[in-house]
């Protein structure tokens, strides 16, 4: 059984039958653009971080597949966001071609539902000079750090243009639920990348989520009673701990509905999950309400106390003066 840790960071592979820009040609490549794709499979070889992995393909030096995870801190946390590139011929006079394998999913303002990458690197989106593509800095190492660290990021709601132009208050309230919206879709992903894994990435597709589904569904738990708001869920967040966000109703069914799926995906990629996590238990709105109204009751005996104090203190005062 091959662990996520044995597969290689960057490696070579034979099959390319299912990457996006795989049925177009490019006979066309200089001497000059194989030597510049060839340094960036050394660049990439050498540095790349533990959170990206890359395939390349040795019939077409073209072509490229990349697979990044979501960092810890974003509502797309232990998810898997894969990427199909494709160089030009006239590499790197212009940037390379990226594709988003969403599966028809919307996760993020830059990433459309064709797979459509928007970003200014990319020259799909604008930007100042020292953000669009530069044929003598631009590399495709840069590339991929700046989708996972602008596009994949812990606020994506504030890559919409004009997202900030609102009222404090009604940004960051739309920006908590655009993180709620993003985190659903992030799961969905990952079902349907279980389901049908990208072609040699199989074996880590099945093992990455093998080795992250305790993590996962007890994050998605934590998520579902309100204990930890999305996408900062942390090991050291303890579960007996009250409610702090409010879940919608809505959010809370669609958990519900999807969460045997996410168990079913899990233990037929092996992982091992106990009882426990089998099935999403919720917080019933009464606990909830018990738990509220426990501490009312002790904040009023404390607040009481005081007064009592503050009272007896006066009266105190009053005959020390009388006196």
């Amino acid at each position: 059984m091959t662990t996520t840790n044995e597969f290689r960071r960057f490696d070579v592979a034979s099959d390319d039958s299912d990457h996006h820009y795989g049925g177009s040609g490019n006979n066309n490549i200089t001497r000059n653009t194989k030597k510049s794709i060839m340094k960036e499979w050394k660049t990439l070889e050498k540095n790349l971080p533990e959170s990206i992995y890359v395939r390349v393909y040795e019939q077409r030096i073209d072509l490229m597949r990349a697979v990044i995870i979501g960092a810890a801190g974003t509502p797309y946390h232990d998810g898997l966001f894969f990427f199909d590139i494709a160089f030009p011929s006239d590499y790197p006079n212009h940037p390379p071609k990226v594709h988003f394998i969403s599966f028809g999913l919307r996760l993020n303002p830059n990433l459309y539902t064709s797979g459509y990458v928007c970003l200014s690197l990319l020259n799909t989106w604008t930007g100042k000079k020292n953000e669009l593509w530069d044929p003598s800095v631009s590399t495709c190492l840069q590339l991929l750090i700046s989708l996972q660290g602008l596009v994949l990021n812990e606020k994506p709601y504030f890559n919409e243009p004009g997202s900030d132009t609102l009222g404090r208050f009604l940004v960051n309230g739309s920006s908590r639920s655009y993180s709620e919206y993003v985190y659903g879709l992030t799961c969905k992903l990952n079902l349907h990348l279980l389901w049908r894994p990208p072609k040699n990435f199989e074996a880590f597709v099945k093992s990455h989520f093998r080795d992250r589904a305790v993590v996962i569904l007890t994050a998605f738990t934590e998520y579902a009673n309100g204990r930890e708001r999305i996408g900062y869920y942390s090991a050291d967040t303890s579960s007996s701990r009250p409610r702090k966000h409010r879940v919608s109703r809505t959010y809370k069914r669609w958990m519900l509905e999807v969460y045997p799926l996410m168990v079913d995906a899990f233990e037929g990629c092996g992982a091992s999950l106990d009882t426990s996590l089998r099935s999403l238990v919720l917080l019933s709105e009464s606990k909830s309400k018990k738990i509220s109204t426990i501490w009312t009751k002790a904040m009023a005996q404390i607040k009481n106390a005081f007064t009592w104090k503050k009272k007896n203190n006066r009266k105190e005062i009053t005959r020390e003066t009388s006196a």
